[in-house]
């Protein structure tokens, strides 16, 4: 079955005034990146002075910590879900279930994932060591299940580690381009995504159609 977008809240039960600084940070960081972004034009979009942001944070990499290692647990939840779901019968289902749900949330949440996948070179040392921990965490899942799929004949893959490595890089390039005015939904992208992954995976042909689609989400 094609996955429904998740819209999962990093953020969610972070106190109020932490919470609009974040979200103020995303908006700013997404739109001029991270170095063109002052302290000052994050306390500004939180409502805040500077001085009242910095009762919260000591820096904008502070900020830029929080926000870069919260998205990653949420990524990286959301891929142990989707590969832990025993109601798909075979790898194929389960790793089509996870690209699209990977993808899903990349573009529903794409000004999140933006700065989490593309300001990692603004991370200070000691974060980004345990943001690359939960990368490494996430690709090694979807790795093993590749491998999987391999073993048990499912999927004809001569790289697993290669192609891991591209399945993961085409579903976070979404966070780049998405528009939510655009022509398509994060479902669409998803599912077409889910259906080209199979294909790189060389999965068997009824594996790999197209699924079909999934109902239209409660509003």
């Amino acid at each position: 079955m094609s996955a429904a977008p998740l819209a999962v809240d990093a953020f969610a039960g972070m106190p109020d005034t932490a919470r609009r600084i974040v979200d103020a940070a995303i908006e700013t960081f997404a739109e001029r990146g991270y170095h063109a972004t002052t302290t000052r034009d994050i306390a500004l979009g939180a409502g805040l002075s500077p001085a009242g942001l910095y009762v919260h944070y000591p820096s904008k990499a502070a900020v830029l910590a929080q926000v870069s290692l919260l998205g990653h647990d949420a990524a990286l939840q959301l891929v142990q879900t989707a590969l832990a779901d025993d109601a798909e019968p075979s790898s194929a289902a389960r790793l089509r279930t996870c690209v699209e749900t990977f993808t899903a949330w990349h573009a529903l949440h794409h000004k999140v994932a933006r700065v989490v996948q593309y300001e990692l070179g603004a991370l200070a040392p000691d974060d980004l060591a345990q943001v690359a921990q939960r990368r490494r965490a996430i690709e090694s899942l979807v790795e093993g299940e590749v491998r999987r799929g391999v073993e048990r004949g499912e999927l004809s893959v001569g790289d697993p580690h290669g192609v891991t490595r591209a399945v993961l890089s085409l579903c976070i390039d979404v966070a780049r381009w998405y528009d939510p005015a655009g022509r398509e939904s994060p479902q669409d992208v998803a599912s077409l995504y889910g259906s080209l992954v199979l294909r790189m995976l060389g999965a068997a042909p009824q594996d790999a159609a197209p699924a079909r689609p999934a109902p239209p989400e409660d509003q």
